[in-house]
């Protein structure tokens, strides 16, 4: 197998336009070898070795460096360098009986026992500790270099759960990031297989030899401060938590639940918004209403989160037209204007009341052409400071009785020639920002109103606005109880790159510049002080800045 993944390494990358081509290479090597398919964590290891040689030559060296982004899995998870890890919680009794909802036992409600994300949070007993670990190595085994890290805790309502638990399950999060880089060196090198479809009893042997520090048992008093520890020593981390986000319901957004938010460490908040129609969710048996969405999307901007809604399509009740004149609503209303979406087309699964009515012939799903054309609508509307983070949700066809079948709908929508403005369709995918001409950066603001107060979109941009470098999100509103200006996000991508010349300098003080203007608009409208909603391991970047920490925040007193 080695003198085949040599051979492989050998190629001229420069004529390897794509991952498809790679592919096809894989396969005629392991063909003319007589072996599997090369997995490319089995060629990642070699590739490490090789780089790390002193005996290849330079010419060697820069064709290793150029196989690097094909052989890392589905790269646009780490663009930028941020690494998603997903983790669920045990499943927990839901407030909610809305009737698209599957029940099934022992599994968080809404969630199917053969989704990914579940099977993999079933292998570990749904212990924080064992999944942010599992995942960790999984990203780093397929070329990635999750060193900043944002947790998303999925399940359910993160706000109906008990305390104790809540602080168990974050500490064990933080404390397995710490932990990452000791204990990944005990694990066995032939456990990078993990990866693979049938490579279950490999990963069952990692998780029985990861043990979790933390048990349930402890008092809710030593939870809270060990949590401080941990979140003090991921400031200097190795692995840093850099976000973490939390899936909760508009009905349960209080100023107490946002304040255990951020003590926690939580930068961003996904609430279930479903549709914008008081008759969509009675119907649907929601339990919350049109009003309740509108407060807690101000109540979360006001202290400082990211805003992400989940939007369903196709809910009983409604029709093409219907969801896409609450999609308009969504940004041309100041009472939503959310950050981020997520689509979540409605399906038929067993165990649902919406399977009930299905049956009875109570409800039709919308065709697939129905539902490509909505979505497609969608996407020519979305602002270009939002972001599309997901198009469908990741339920196996087989569970599916009726409704989107459809996995790859971002594809077939970009097939129809749909231009999208959105934040994730313009980001800058090779990583590289040209210094001068067209695709140059330059800086834009985009002010609306949204909850009372006025938002601020700073980014750095191309001169046509189609490739996206860095943006900031800055909010002004003088009656927030943290700050009269407050940073709700800072992100970064790419690297800088000299024309005539390959000298890079990362992010080129994009992050820095994104900040003074931040700052200068703040001014501009009487602001005595900004705070950042900083996450945990990046706190040492703000104080760099001259930003002090208050509470749990990153703060800075302005003067003219």
């Amino acid at each position: 197998m080695r003198q085949a993944i040599l051979e492989l390494l050998s190629a001229d990358f420069k004529k390897i336009k794509n991952y498809d081509d790679f592919s096809d290479l894989k396969r005629k090597i392991s063909k003319k070898y007589d072996i599997d398919l090369l997995l490319n964590s089995e060629i990642l290891r070699e590739h490490k070795q090789l780089l790390a040689s002193k005996k290849i030559d330079a010419k060697t060296r820069a064709n290793l460096l150029l196989a690097s982004n094909l052989l890392r899995k589905r790269a646009i998870r780490t663009l930028s360098g941020i690494a998603p890890v997903a983790v669920l919680t045990k499943p927990y009794p839901c407030p909610g009986n809305c009737a698209y909802c599957p029940k099934e036992t022992d599994v968080p409600t809404s969630y199917l026992s053969n989704e990914p994300a579940v099977m993999r949070a079933i292998r570990c007993q749904y212990d924080p500790y064992k999944q942010t670990v599992l995942r960790l190595k999984a990203l780093e085994n397929n070329g990635h270099e999750p060193n900043k890290i944002e947790i998303i805790v999925i399940g359910g309502t993160w706000s109906y759960l008990p305390d104790k638990y809540k602080y168990w399950y974050i500490l064990n999060c933080f404390r397995a990031i710490n932990d990452f880089s000791k204990i990944k060196k005990g694990l066995d090198s032939g456990d990078d297989k993990i990866t693979g479809d049938n490579k279950l009893n490999v990963a069952k042997g990692i998780i029985n030899k990861v043990k979790a520090p933390y048990k349930q048992n402890l008092s809710l008093e030593f939870l809270q401060a060990e949590l401080k520890r941990e979140q003090k020593k991921n400031e200097k981390a190795p692995y840093s938590m850099i976000g973490l986000t939390l899936e909760t319901r508009p009905d349960y957004i209080n100023a107490k639940e946002l304040e255990q938010m951020r003590d926690l460490g939580a930068t961003r908040v996904e609430i279930g918004v479903q549709a914008i129609d008081d008759k969509i969710l009675e119907l649907n048996q929601r339990g919350h209403n049109v009003a309740e969405i509108t407060r807690a999307t101000k109540m979360l901007r006001d202290y400082g989160f990211k805003v992400t809604y989940h939007f369903m399509p196709a809910l009983p009740g409604s029709t093409p037209a219907k969801d896409l004149e609450m999609f308009k609503e969504l940004f041309s209303n100041p009472n939503f204007q959310p950050d981020q979406i997520k689509f979540y087309p409605t399906v038929v699964t067993k165990g649902s009341l919406l399977y009930e009515w299905w049956k009875k012939g109570k409800y039709k799903p919308y065709t697939d052409a129905e539902l490509e054309n909505l979505i497609a609508e969608c996407k020519v509307i979305v602002p270009e400071y939002v972001r599309i983070i997901r198009l469908i949700r990741d339920i196996p066809g087989e569970s599916i009785i009726a409704g989107n079948l459809i996995t790859n709908l971002r594809q077939v929508i970009q097939q129809k020639g749909i231009k999208c403005r959105c934040i994730r369709c313009r980001e800058v995918r090779d990583g590289l920002i040209p210094s001068r001409g067209d695709k140059a950066a330059k800086l834009f603001v985009t002010q609306y109103a949204a909850g009372e107060g006025t938002e601020y979109f700073i980014n750095f941009s191309s001169a046509d606005k189609e490739k996206i470098y860095g943006f900031c999100r800055l909010r002004v509103n003088h009656h927030s109880p943290i700050a009269p200006a407050l940073v709700r996000e800072l992100h970064v991508y790419g690297v800088l790159v000299k024309i005539g010349g390959d000298k890079k300098i990362q992010h080129a003080g994009f992050g820095k510049k994104l900040m003074a203007e931040a700052e200068k608009i703040a001014r501009k409208n009487k602001c005595s002080e900004i705070a950042v909603i900083s996450g945990i391991g990046v706190r040492g970047y703000y104080k760099k800045l001259g930003y002090k920490q208050k509470g749990t925040y990153m703060l800075k007193y302005l003067h003219e």
